[in-house]
């Protein structure tokens, strides 16, 4: 009797929890849109101070995600890829952030919903270890306790509150009148946005997220394929964290101080003391090295003196020392060409004091033309290394 007892309970959990699927943390290539400029200007406001990710760490979010090509891995890899995405996208604005994952069994520590990460202050590394947290996936799909199990995680939230539901949206219970106690409780502070991420067996669940956020009556409900590319990403955390704000005039604003105005400016982060092209950027041009080599020549030594100077007037700062070429020979031989002489700007900034361990170098070739390769002016403006700031 005792053995038939002991099975029957060993069933039951494997039914509740279902196969642990473990979850990779290599994340996506992914350049993101920087809303910094507009919000500086004024064309954004925040209008959101704190926000809440709950996210689906159910057995269904163990299956394949086969709605997009882009994604080879689980619906829990595009959960974190999706997220990494949000996560990069977020500008230099104040908030306060946390996680909690929901589903059942190892994955959870044998609860039905974790808290990954308590309400705190944001910072892009801080919201990154809470999104490596979410090792894996099992379980079934209980949404509607994490929402009430939320309402005392987003207690002490400051402001204006986002709750950001990442799920397929395949749940057991309604998770309505737990979202309806939560919209009670804090009115009009509080917006919710659903992210659908799931496959066409799951199309009822985009559905059930869609009510969560017409419950809510503020946010807005939208899928994986929406939000994968810097575009899309970047009008999410737009309607997230923004509303539209008066345009000041940007040609009488010089935020970073290096004499070109914000509507000019193209690089508004310059460091203190660095000498700007007229794009702002901290930059030199018609970089002309001999046929084949990479010694910087002396015409340039003020050039590097300059950087030499804003790195001892910067301690913090670190940067990447970027090379770039004209059109003229093929694209492999430029790239080779710009990569050899990025490191040779370093070594002669390291040569002259420089800590090795604040330079990095990388070589763009002819892909990322400033000005017109058709005139010997456009092109040699092209010809050039920039240095970007790399400790923000």
């Amino acid at each position: 009797m005792q053995k038939m007892l002991t099975l029957t309970a060993a069933l039951t959990g494997a039914l509740l929890s279902g196969c642990a699927t473990q979850s990779s943390n290599n994340f996506q290539a992914f350049q993101a849109d920087d809303l910094n400029a507009q919000v500086q200007a004024g064309l954004l406001v925040q209008k959101t101070n704190s926000f809440f990710v709950l996210n689906d760490s159910s057995s269904s979010m163990s299956k394949t995600y086969l709605n997009s090509a882009e994604y080879s891995g689980t619906k829990l890899d595009v959960e974190k890829n999706l997220l990494n995405k949000f996560n990069k996208t977020i500008p230099d604005i104040t908030l306060s952030s946390g996680l909690r994952s929901f589903g059942f069994g190892p994955c959870l520590h044998w609860g039905s919903t974790q808290l990954n990460q308590p309400m705190q202050s944001y910072s892009t590394s801080s919201f990154e270890s809470a999104i490596t947290s979410l090792q894996c996936s099992s379980g079934g799909t209980p949404l509607a306790t994490a929402l009430s199990e939320s309402n005392k995680d987003i207690a002490s939230a400051p402001g204006n509150m986002a709750l950001i539901i990442f799920s397929d949206g395949m749940d057991e219970v309604s998770p309505v009148p737990a979202a309806e106690a939560l919209k009670a409780q804090y009115g009009d502070r509080l917006c919710v946005y659903t992210v659908w991420v799931g496959n066409d067996a799951d199309i009822a669940g985009q559905a059930g997220l869609q009510e969560i956020v017409s419950t809510a009556g503020c946010g807005m409900a939208t899928d994986a394929g929406a939000i994968s590319n810097p575009a899309g990403m970047s009008d999410f955390v737009k309607q997230v964290f923004f509303k539209p704000g008066s345009p000041q005039d940007c040609s009488t604003q010089d935020d970073d101080l290096d004499g070109v105005n914000n509507c000019a400016d193209k690089c508004p982060d310059t460091p203190k003391g660095a000498i700007v092209d007229k794009h702002g950027c901290w930059a030199f041009h018609g970089v002309l090295f001999d046929f084949d080599s990479d010694k910087v020549k002396s015409k340039y030594d003020p050039m590097i003196k300059n950087a030499v100077d804003v790195m001892k007037l910067n301690p913090s700062l670190t940067i990447e020392i970027e090379g770039h070429t004209d059109s003229y020979g093929t694209d492999a031989y430029n790239l080779k060409l710009s990569e050899r002489r990025a490191i040779s700007v370093k070594n002669e900034l390291v040569s002259q004091g420089v800590n090795p361990n604040r330079l990095t170098t990388i070589g763009f070739g002819e892909s990322q033309p400033v000005e017109s390769n058709d005139t010997e002016e456009g092109r040699a403006f092209n010809r050039r290394v920039n240095y970007k700031r790399t400790d923000r």
